[in-house]
């Protein structure tokens, strides 16, 4: 199964994190064109992570990191926190946003595990 390549998907991931290749190989297997972002170097914006958080059809609270330490240490599991205020925090903070997030088009799917990348293509 071969994606368009008049398709261009956009992953946003991190370089050393294992999924990240992972999914990258995926599409490299099935000739998919892709633009590959880091997030760490070029930082998400609050209304791009909304954008990204509305075409997966989750929220922000859906794609914590809840498990890093830092999520601990700002006690984000037992705070009340607003879409809003989450973002922001997950924004200044991308160790926070779970990876890769791959979109294509007007769709997007988180990448834990890897083959969810396969949602994406067609036929």
């Amino acid at each position: 199964m071969r994606l368009p390549v008049s398709n261009k998907i956009t992953v946003y991931q991190k370089p050393t994190c294992g999924t990240c290749k992972s999914t990258l190989d995926l599409l490299k297997e099935h000739g998919a064109e892709f633009e590959a972002i880091n997030y760490y170097e070029v930082p998400l914006t609050e209304d791009q992570l909304r954008g990204l958080l509305e075409k997966l059809g989750l929220t922000a609270r859906d794609i914590l990191r809840s498990g890093e330490p830092l999520a601990h240490s700002l006690g984000l599991a037992e705070r009340q926190l607003s879409e809003d205020e989450l973002i922001r925090i997950m924004v200044e903070n991308p160790d926070l946003i779970q990876r890769p997030i791959v979109v294509r088009g007007d769709e997007a799917v988180l990448c834990r595990p890897a083959e969810n990348v396969k949602k994406l293509f067609s036929g």
